[in-house]
């Protein structure tokens, strides 16, 4: 049998480069590793790390098609963050200007969590834990 240790990146593709660098990196504190520019691709790629060392890529494509979110789409649902507080960081979020949604209890765990989008719409979810 197969044994996965942990997730260790989600890939993000990006419309607006500089847009989205801003926000993974100064709104939401990531921490940049790695950052090229790949000329044979006319693309970039920013390597971000969370904390506990796992990764979000942050690519540019040209042309790439917007991803649809609504009605949401198959595939890779949302991105979860695991945060202390999550009143505190939705309140942090909305003074950097991002639209979050009122906080929920999930029914199965009791959690609070909520839900904001990066600058493409991408659904970022804050999961208390």
């Amino acid at each position: 049998m197969i044994t996965l240790s942990r997730i260790h990146h989600a890939a993000i593709i990006a419309s607006d480069y500089d847009r989205s660098r801003r926000f993974y990196v100064e709104t939401l504190g990531l921490t940049v590793v790695g950052e090229v520019y790949r000329d044979a691709r006319q693309s970039w790629k920013l390597d971000l790390a969370l904390p506990d060392g796992s990764q979000i890529e942050l690519f540019t494509f040209p042309g790439a098609p917007a991803r649809p979110s609504y009605p949401e789409a198959q595939g890779l649902r949302h991105l979860a963050f695991v945060v202390a507080d999550v009143d505190q960081t939705k309140a942090e979020l909305e003074s950097a200007g991002v639209i979050v949604e009122p906080v929920r209890i999930d029914e199965y765990t009791g959690k609070r969590f909520t839900f904001f989008a990066d600058p493409d719409g991408l659904p970022l979810e804050l999961y208390e834990g």
